[in-house]
């Protein structure tokens, strides 16, 4: 998802780059030294990171494929990056956090991951910073677009086909469109910057599942990609077991890469307005 925004932006700037998906084996050194020879005509100077193992729950079940993508492919992508003497933009999670903090996670909070996907994601963090001195890590949230499997892209498919959805209103974060995450990525790319290090990015303002779905929902209807009404039911976490623990509260502060950078961070209502809008025109 993340990938594909990326990619889109690259060419529409001209910019030239290279693309692997999974006929890339990041869990594969070899794989990924093949990859490199194979186009050693090209100066690499960015690598950006946008793959992960990302179901959460089932890597509850399987941690050593988790582990496989999330850290050793990022420490593989790392020693790859330091060999051509290049630059990381690293893509990492909230869920690094444990979501017991009242207040935005700053980048130098402690971090304390309460299950196996946050405990890989950690992980490849930490093999970064043991390997780079070059490289961002962007820490980010609640990733949604117009493609792939995704909260948005859920909801939507459940308001065409039921009357009543329940979603969970006690975990409290922010919703990030894909496309702004790599409209970041290129200004960083852009900026030729040389600050270095860890750094959140969402849109802005807080909230929780219940009311982004009700959000999700008012703006479907008013757009006219759904017709029909549904019944949005708040639901605590608890009555909504599921195999993976998750933060309750794990809002990012953005004031370091605002700051650093000079980004516009828009919020996250008008951007979710684009993305359905632009899932509209493609229905």
């Amino acid at each position: 998802m993340l990938g594909r925004e990326v990619e889109a932006l690259l060419r529409s700037n001209t910019i030239e780059h290279l693309c692997s998906d999974q006929e890339v084996d990041i869990g594969d050194p070899a794989a990924l030294r093949e990859f490199v020879a194979s186009n050693r005509d090209k100066a690499i100077d960015w690598i950006i990171n946008c793959s992960g193992y990302t179901a959460v729950d089932r890597a509850e079940d399987e941690p050593q494929q988790a582990f496989r993508i999330n850290a050793e492919g990022v420490r593989n992508i790392a020693q790859t990056v330091k060999a051509l003497d290049a630059r990381l933009i690293h893509i990492s999670t909230d869920y690094v956090f444990a979501g017991d903090k009242n207040s935005e996670y700053l980048e130098e909070d402690p971090t304390c991951p309460i299950g196996v996907y946050a405990q890989s994601k950690l992980q490849g963090e930490r093999y970064i910073q043991e390997t780079l001195t070059r490289f961002f890590i962007l820490r980010t949230a609640w990733l949604y677009g117009t493609s792939s499997t995704n909260f948005l892209r859920t909801m939507l498919s459940l308001f065409k086909e039921r009357d009543t959805v329940r979603v969970v209103s006690d975990q409290f974060g922010c919703p990030t469109y894909a496309k702004d995450l790599a409209g970041v990525i290129l200004h960083i790319i852009h900026s030729n910057a040389d600050l270095y290090g860890v750094y959140h990015y969402t849109n802005a303002g807080n909230t929780n599942w219940y009311e982004f779905a009700r959000e999700i929902y008012r703006q479907a209807k008013h757009t006219g990609l759904v017709n029909r009404s549904v019944y949005i039911v708040p639901i605590a976490t608890k009555d909504y077991p599921t195999r993976a623990r998750r933060p309750p509260y794990s809002c990012l502060s953005k004031e370091k890469i605002r700051d650093t950078f000079g980004v516009t961070i828009r919020s996250w209502q008008e951007a979710l307005r684009e993305c359905i809008e632009e899932l509209k025109k493609d229905s």
